[in-house]
């Protein structure tokens, strides 16, 4: 392996990596604060607490379809950098990054739930991945326009649901600088399909629904084929319900009740009955019964149905109270 004697050098003295971050991080700080994204930050904010884009003039100026505001902040960011960084060149940019064979992703900004982020597609890279067998639905709202190159996109929406399945239907969009695309990610979602050199967007999202669970249905029959939960928060909680459950902790029986009961994700709260019943047996089945019983509870009938099960197989259970039948 090859070490450079700039390095090498850093192996004992890192005060010149040290400056130039420094010196990066000011220039990063110097565009938020006074080049044009000045003001961003506190539109970002806005955005995040729910209010509509066109209320929010610098926001809604980088996705007007005719303005050249979204390349002329972007151009601005990118040349203050690579001045900086011919000559500091171990300095890295402050900026939340990543990258794989195909797609690299910068957020520009970012306020609790809403993201603002440049996005680059390479097509050699794409073309190499297979095509996608599903897709998936989240509580997010996405404004994108393209801001050089071109791609073939295909939009799927739900347009119906059953049990554990979706209707969706597909339908191909050429993406191209000057449209701006709009979307509600809990019954539209969109994936690339070939782009021919490479294509570089803006995206502006937003979570729109925490308590909401992402679900990914199958392409060919729109088969449910997983959920997961709405924020990395309640994955957690989920995380710590099952462990709690694999750990046999029965005193934690009425602290996995409360979770079930309050308001949260679906996911979260099946997760939290779940293991209350298996720690339990009847303060879990008794929780069942509740909230089997509410009629305007999104679990009423899920659990009406384990209900049913556990009774058929367990008679005695029916002796529990409450347990209305």
């Amino acid at each position: 392996m090859i070490i450079r004697p700039e390095l090498r050098a850093l192996r004992g003295d890192d005060t010149p990596q040290r400056q130039a971050q420094r010196a990066i991080g000011a220039v990063y700080e110097t565009w938020r604060r006074a080049g044009l994204a000045a003001g961003l930050d506190t539109e970002m904010a806005a955005f995040a607490e729910g209010a509509v884009l066109e209320d929010l003039p610098m926001l809604a100026a980088l996705f007007a379809p005719e303005g050249d505001s979204a390349r002329r902040l972007v151009m601005d960011l990118v040349e203050r950098l690579l001045a900086q960084l011919a000559g500091d060149p171990l300095g890295q940019a402050p900026l939340r990054y990543s990258a794989d064979d195909a797609i690299a992703s910068l957020v520009l900004a970012r306020h609790d739930t809403a993201t603002l982020l440049l996005q680059s597609v390479e097509g050699s890279g794409l073309a190499r991945r297979p095509a996608p067998v599903s897709v998936s639905f989240a509580a997010v709202e996405t404004y994108e326009r393209v801001l050089a190159g071109t791609g073939l996109a295909r939009r799927v929406t739900i347009t119906g649901q059953r049990s554990a399945a979706a209707q969706l239907r597909g339908q191909d969009t050429t993406l191209a600088p000057g449209p701006v695309h709009h979307r509600i990610g809990l019954d539209q979602t969109q994936f690339l399909l070939s782009v021919p050199g490479s294509l570089v967007t803006l995206k502006l999202q937003r979570r729109t629904a925490s308590a909401i669970a992402t679900r990914e249905y199958r392409l060919s029959d729109g088969a449910l084929v997983h959920q997961s939960a709405g924020t990395p928060r309640e994955s957690r909680l989920e995380l710590a319900a099952a462990l709690l459950g694999r750990m046999g902790r029965s005193d934690a029986a009425p602290l996995l009740a409360a979770m079930a009961e309050e308001e949260a994700g679906e996911g979260l709260r099946w997760q939290a009955l779940r293991e209350c019943l298996a720690l339990d047996t009847a303060h879990g089945f008794a929780l069942l019964c509740r909230i089997a019983a509410r009629a305007d509870d999104p679990l009423a009938a899920p659990a009406g149905a384990l209900r049913a099960q556990l009774l058929e197989t367990y008679p005695q259970l029916a002796g529990v109270q409450p347990c209305p039948m």
